[in-house]
């Protein structure tokens, strides 16, 4: 596991690094409290458990030769209504394209989120994290 850099740029604005050197902004700057000028810290966490799972998921999918032709993970967090907001639950619902046998991704998505990502591995052990699916034509 590499190291990730944050760089303060100003008041709330971030330029973040992950371990091989890619750059993204994160944050906004407080006298534009509606206009974010990147991610926001928050949907960092739902977005790393969604592109983890998703991540070992197509892998999966591939190794058992099903036909996906196109993927879309919507993932949605719960918070506390105050600070510091802390995630109550987490839900990933995959979005998928093609004629996958149902089965078989179900046991994907069970070997994905159960087995190998780290992330919602990490987080399950505070909140829970659950998931569906959906073939979609």
């Amino acid at each position: 596991m590499g190291t990730v850099t944050l760089h303060w740029v100003k008041q709330h604005l971030f330029v973040a690094s992950d371990s091989n050197g890619h750059s993204f902004t994160i944050g906004r700057l407080p006298n534009e409290p509606l206009h974010w000028s990147g991610v926001k810290p928050s949907d960092l966490m739902l977005l790393s458990a969604a592109a983890c799972a998703t991540w070992d998921l197509v892998d999966i999918l591939a190794k058992q030769r099903e036909p996906l032709r196109d993927l879309q993970v919507l993932c949605s967090g719960e918070n506390l209504s105050d600070p510091p907001y802390t995630f109550t639950k987490i839900h990933l619902r995959y979005m998928v394209y093609g004629p996958v046998n149902p089965e078989k991704l179900e046991k994907a998505i069970h070997l994905s989120e159960d087995k190998y990502c780290s992330v919602i591995s990490t987080l399950r052990l505070g909140i829970p994290v659950t998931s569906d699916f959906e073939i979609c034509p």
